[in-house]
């Protein structure tokens, strides 16, 4: 288990260290000032760090492989892990296809040394959530297995067309796998099929998931608490750094508008299973005319990829991100306005930087420039300036 190739070292390797001598009294006392600038500096730090030159896989294929084992069961979640993994994976559902609409999910549980698909590759959220609310159900047991649970991921990814981007979301709280042969037989054949792997643990780091997810060129990590575990799976809503081995292609896709008329009722393709009751309300697939109640959608009969203008150019923004503003300190006797809040700014009020806009130089606090970069991903003062687009080259 030597890992002299990793330059990262464990933190009891590491030199001694004064952490405490970071966190320092302001001229009243407080703590609070320190603690929050401390807050602020590792906000701004991870927005610096997203590489807006890269290229990114937007049509992404996600399996959730969520370990359901006995150690699922542990309280040291609360109420249990189970239950607040389950809590998170329901927000990240909704927020992972708000963000990626072009994209796809499918959930795999494993339990009692074998693996089961729960939801399969699909964009209709509503489907992946009623998958959530059954597996708060079902009774933590077992053991889980790792290779079992990579194949069935890899029996549906390895299909797919070469121009899209497949991942594996792996929550694991166990501290053993128990598989029915050699898992490294399974790890090339994940990485030969260009799959990428990636691992949040629960409980503690464990050699296997580190390996597969650095064979991959995925990510490991593990959660020291719920707000953490949160954050941690909540990084993969981000479109990952296209692989050097995928395709440079140009997708068909349709448009179809939403048709209220007289004609025949018909079924919709998404509910075949459900069998719901007919109606003359839907999206028609404008190559074939089947009928689906909700988009986006790939149609069942001709494999076109029914979307609708926002769903783009939602998605379009993972290629074309906000700009960096420019952080530049308050001076003494200088005041500023943000131009999202209309909040004074001067270094009185503890505020020790402002930040602003690289094209329209309009001025934003800390709080509104995070909220622009991490949810509008749009600038109010460009927007405002007809004269002004954001997406210039200066």
């Amino acid at each position: 288990m030597n890992d002299e190739d990793d330059p990262k070292e464990y933190r009891w390797q590491s030199g001694y260290e004064k952490t405490w001598e970071a966190i320092q009294e302001d001229d009243s006392g407080r703590l609070e000032p320190s603690v929050t600038d401390m807050i602020r500096r590792a906000k701004r730090r991870k927005l610096l760090d997203r590489e807006a030159s890269v290229r990114l896989g937007i049509m992404r294929h996600v399996f959730i492989i969520l370990d359901l084992s006995q150690a699922m069961a542990e309280q040291d979640l609360k109420p249990t892990r189970q239950i607040c993994t389950l809590k998170i994976l329901d927000e990240f559902i909704r927020e992972f296809h708000d963000q990626n609409p072009i994209s796809q999910l499918g959930i795999i549980a494993t339990q009692n040394k074998v693996a089961k698909r729960h939801s399969d590759l699909s964009n209709n959220p509503q489907r992946h959530l009623d998958c959530i609310k059954r597996l708060h159900e079902l009774p933590c047991r077992g053991e889980p297995s790792m290779q079992n649970s990579l194949e069935f991921a890899l029996s549906s990814l390895k299909h797919l067309p070469p121009h899209t981007s497949r991942e594996i979301l792996i929550i694991y709280a166990a501290l053993t796998t128990c598989d029915p042969g050699e898992i490294e037989a399974t790890i090339q054949k994940v990485k030969d099929a260009n799959i990428r792997v990636s691992v949040v643990g629960i409980s503690a780091e464990l050699h296997v998931c580190k390996m597969i997810s650095k064979d991959t060129g995925g990510s490991f990590s593990v959660s020291i608490n719920d707000l953490h575990l949160k954050e941690l799976i909540f990084e993969h809503l981000e479109p990952p750094p296209a692989s050097v081995k995928m395709d440079h292609t140009l997708i068909k896709v349709g448009f179809p508008h939403q048709v209220n008329t007289d004609a025949r009722p018909a079924l919709c393709m998404c509910h075949l299973d459900d069998l719901p009751p007919l109606n003359t309300r839907g999206y028609y697939c404008p190559q074939c005319t089947a009928k689906y109640c909700d988009l986006p959608a790939e149609c069942r009969v001709c494999g076109l990829m029914l979307v609708t203008a926002p769903h783009l150019a939602r998605s379009y923004r993972h290629l074309f991100p906000l700009k960096h503003f420019e952080e530049v300190p308050i001076e003494e006797n200088q005041s500023y306005h943000c131009y999202g809040c209309l909040k004074h700014l001067t270094e009185a009020a503890s505020e020790k930087n402002v930040y602003i806009c690289r094209i329209c130089k309009q001025v934003f606090c800390f709080e509104c420039d995070i909220f622009l970069h991490e949810t509008v991903h749009s600038c109010p003062g460009c927007a405002s300036n007809p004269a002004i687009s954001q997406y210039s080259s200066t």
